[in-house]
C-alpha cells in the first residue's frame, strides 16, 4: 500500500516519464523524416529487441500509434533481399562510428512477426499487415537457411549477441560472445568450440513468428499457409521439448554444438513464457520451482538475469549485465505471460517494488537495471525506453494515477 504522500510523489514521477518520453525519446533520425521511439541516450537508435516498446507505446497512449508503424516499417524496409532484418538501425544524429544498419545479428527477443500482428490489431491497417506478412515469410526462409547447420529443425545462434544477452555467462567459452563472424550473421562460426548453440529463448521467438505467420493469413483468408505454418510452429514446439528441456531440472538450456547442454538457470526461460507455447499446467511446473523460488529468480527485485542459486550468479559488471541484474526488459516482457499464465498478483508485487525503487530508491531517472538483492541501480542508460514504460503501465494498473 501506498500512503497519500507517497503517491504524490510516484505521480510526480509518473509525469516526468511522460514528458520524457514525449520530448525526448520521441524523435527522427538524421535522414529519416518520420518520428520514431528512441531508447536512450546511451542507446543511439532502435534495436530489433526494443520494437516491443513502441507497441506497448500505443497501447498505453494510442496518439503513438503512427510512432509504432514508423518504427515496425523501418525495420520491414531495411530487409535485406536474402530475407534477413537489421538487428539495430543506428541515429547517425549521435553516432557515426556503428554501421548505420546493423546485421551482425538475430537480436529478435519477441517475435516480430507478433508484433506486427499487434500493431494491426490496433489500427487496423491491412496493406501494413500485408506488407509484414510478405516480409516475415523471407525472414522465416533466412532463418531456416542460414541458421540451422544442423537440420534439427531450430534455430542455432552463430554469436553470443543473437539472445540479445550481453555479458551473461550463457556465453562462457564463446569464441564469437559478441557479434557474428565478421560481423556477418549468416557466416558458421569456424573455430569455436561452443557456437553454433541451439538456444530456447531464440527458438521460442521463431515458434512466436510461425504462429504469427499463421494468423495473419487466416487474416488474408490463406488457410493453407495458416495450417502450413501452424504445422510448422507445432513441430518447432516438440522439438523445443526433445532437445533444450531437462525434465528433471523442469528447466530449458542451451545446447551446445556438441549437444552438450550448458545448465546456466538463465532468465531466458521467460522467453519461453512470453511466446506461450506451452499450457499453465507445464509452465506451472517451472514456474513455481523456479521464478517463484526466493533461492533462484524470486529474489527481492525479480527477476535476476541469472538465479540467485548459480555459481554465475555475481555483480560481474556496473551497469548491462544480463549475468546478474534485473532488467527493465524483462519486467516488460512479463506483460507478455504473467497475467496470460494466472500470476497477476505477482506481478503487481513485482510491480509495486518497481515503482518504489524507480520513486524512492535510486538517484538516477529510470535505469536500465536494479541490483536483484538490493534494489540499486546500475550506472547504464538513465530515462530507459522500456523501465519509463513499465513505471507508467504499473502506475496505471494499480490505480496510482
Amino acid at each position: 500500500m501506498f500512503t497519500n504522500d507517497e503517491i504524490k510523489s510516484v505521480r510526480t514521477r509518473y509525469y516526468e516519464a511522460m514528458e520524457r518520453i514525449k520530448t525526448k525519446n520521441i524523435g527522427c533520425f538524421k535522414g529519416h523524416d518520420k518520428p520514431l521511439f528512441l531508447i536512450s541516450d546511451k542507446y543511439p537508435g532502435v534495436w530489433l529487441e526494443h520494437a516491443y516498446d513502441s507497441v506497448f507505446l500505443a497501447k498505453l497512449e494510442p496518439e503513438y500509434t503512427n510512432i509504432t508503424k514508423n518504427v515496425l516499417e523501418l525495420f520491414l524496409c531495411k530487409q535485406k533481399s536474402d530475407g534477413q532484418f537489421p538487428c539495430f538501425i543506428i541515429d547517425r544524429n549521435k553516432n557515426t562510428s556503428m554501421p548505420e544498419y546493423g546485421y551482425s545479428q538475430i537480436q529478435e527477443c519477441v517475435s516480430f512477426i507478433r508484433l506486427c500482428l499487434e500493431y494491426f490489431e490496433i489500427s487496423d491497417d491491412l496493406e501494413f499487415l500485408k506488407l509484414a506478412y510478405q516480409k516475415g515469410t523471407k525472414w522465416i526462409k533466412w532463418c531456416e537457411d542460414k541458421r540451422m547447420p544442423r537440420k534439427t529443425g531450430l534455430i542455432e545462434m552463430f554469436c553470443g549477441f543473437d539472445d540479445g544477452h550481453d555479458n551473461s555467462p550463457r556465453k562462457k567459452g564463446m569464441k564469437y560472445s559478441g557479434t557474428a563472424k565478421n560481423e556477418d550473421a549468416a557466416q558458421y562460426p569456424e573455430g569455436d568450440e561452443v557456437l553454433p548453440v541451439i538456444a530456447p529463448d531464440v527458438n521460442a521467438v521463431y515458434y512466436g513468428d510461425l504462429l504469427a505467420l499463421s494468423d495473419i493469413a487466416k487474416i488474408l483468408k490463406s488457410d493453407s499457409e495458416a495450417e502450413f505454418y501452424k504445422t510448422k510452429a507445432e513441430q518447432v514446439k516438440k522439438k523445443i521439448i526433445d532437445i533444450c528441456y531437462d525434465e528433471k531440472d523442469a528447466f530449458f538450456y542451451d545446447v551446445d554444438k556438441n549437444g552438450i547442454m550448458r545448465k546456466t538457470l538463465s532468465v531466458s526461460v521467460t522467453n519461453v513464457f512470453s511466446e506461450r507455447i506451452f499450457d499453465r499446467e507445464f509452465m506451472d511446473n517451472i514456474y513455481l520451482k523456479h521464478l517463484k523460488n526466493p533461492d533462484e529468480f524470486y529474489t527481492q527485485f525479480p527477476f535476476p538475469s541469472i538465479a540467485k542459486s548459480d555459481p554465475d550468479f555475481h555483480q560481474n559488471l556496473d551497469g548491462n549485465s544480463w549475468g546478474f541484474y534485473s532488467q527493465a526488459l524483462t519486467v516488460l516482457r512479463c506483460t507478455r505471460w504473467m497475467d496470460y499464465y494466472g500470476k497477476g498478483k505477482d506481478f503487481d508485487k513485482i510491480l509495486e517494488k518497481w515503482i518504489r525503487q524507480w520513486t524512492f530508491g535510486n538517484k538516477i531517472m529510470f535505469g536500465q537495471e536494479l541490483n536483484p538483492l538490493t534494489g540499486e541501480c546500475s550506472v547504464s542508460s538513465e530515462w530507459y525506453s522500456s523501465c519509463m514504460l513499465i513505471y507508467i503501465y504499473a502506475v496505471r494498473r494499480l490505480n496510482l494515477i
